[in-house]
């Protein structure tokens, strides 16, 4: 549920010989762990667009969502080791610090992990969403990503991260905000495919026009409580998320629209990912739970830092 990139020391030599014992650090990097700020959201959206009120099997579905993001990212890069070892030769996998079947077999571990997780949540009803999501994942790892159709399934698993919040029986209210997720993470995907190579300028184009359109939705969209007068603070709790999320994926896109050379892409998809976050506290504030959209309020600048140091692509 997310875009591959590169973080480390250019130059490693790709055919070092793979450490038995990766270091944590090392780990931290092949799954991305700071990234996995951008996945609670998801499953906390669903639930209240689902007009649940957030409790102890959320926050389960929450770190089921959180192993299954971090699995997609190992077997990402052991699917892509041989390509990392020209294109990113820094990356675990080539420079030898973690050897590809520990890789593997932490992709398999966490699915494993995500799906018990899921089952212990809510049983079969969760686990009627998180089986397609985990095998969508999978997919897209080992077959969609390079593929014109790449994109879409990974829009298709951000989008099923959600209904994972809402679960089975409420789902049908929880599509919106699973469809905008969805939108977004279609044109961050796409935007990543450049990231090596550069875009040609009508990429960057399109997907910040996306990115409006995100954000006209979910603003349409909103449906704030009005009882008690909270009706107010609800609306500037979208308001204030979608600005942050404007400020972060947008601002980045437009960027990128300016110079569409690799580095410019890469931050434009490095913001992209983090600009979920206030993406989705504006769709929890729009469901009328301004103090659910809080903690990703805070969690924001955490990632944003934590980014600084393992790359979030």
């Amino acid at each position: 549920m997310g875009s591959a990139g590169a973080s480390g020391t250019a130059g490693s030599d790709p055919a070092a010989t793979p450490s038995p014992r990766p270091r944590l650090r090392d780990l931290a990097e092949l799954v991305r762990a700071p990234a996995a700020l951008t996945v609670p959201g998801d499953v906390l959206a669903g639930a209240t667009a689902a007009g649940r009120r957030p409790d102890l099997s959320t926050a389960v579905l929450a770190a089921s969502s959180v192993c299954l993001y971090w699995a997609g990212m190992a077997l990402n890069d052991w699917a892509d080791r041989d390509l990392d070892a020209v294109e990113r030769p820094e990356r675990p996998i080539p420079s030898g610090r973690v050897a590809a079947p520990v890789a593997l077999g932490t992709a398999v571990a966490l699915t494993t992990a995500s799906l018990g997780l899921a089952a212990a949540a809510d049983g079969r009803r969760a686990l009627g969403v998180a089986v397609p999501l985990a095998a969508t994942v999978w997919a897209y790892d080992l077959w969609a990503k390079p593929r014109p159709v790449g994109p879409a399934v990974m829009a298709a698993a951000r989008g099923l991260d959600v209904l994972l919040g809402a679960r089975a029986g409420r789902t049908r209210s929880a599509l919106p905000a699973a469809a905008t997720v969805a939108g977004h993470t279609l044109a961050v995907t796409a935007l990543s495919r450049a990231e090596v190579t550069g875009a040609q300028p009508w990429l960057p184009r399109t997907t910040l026009a996306a990115t409006t359109a995100v954000a006209a939705a979910t603003a349409l969209g909103a449906r704030p409580a009005r009882r008690n007068g909270t009706g107010r603070r609800h609306r500037l709790g979208v308001v204030g998320g979608l600005l942050a999320y404007g400020a972060t994926a947008g601002r980045t896109q437009a960027e990128a629209v300016a110079d569409p050379s690799p580095g410019t892409v890469r931050r434009a998809v490095g913001a992209g990912i983090l600009g979920l976050i206030p993406l989705q506290a504006a769709l929890t504030a729009g469901a009328g739970a301004l103090r659910s959209a809080l903690p990703l309020a805070a969690a924001f600048p955490l990632a944003r830092a934590l980014s600084r140091r393992v790359s979030p692509t």
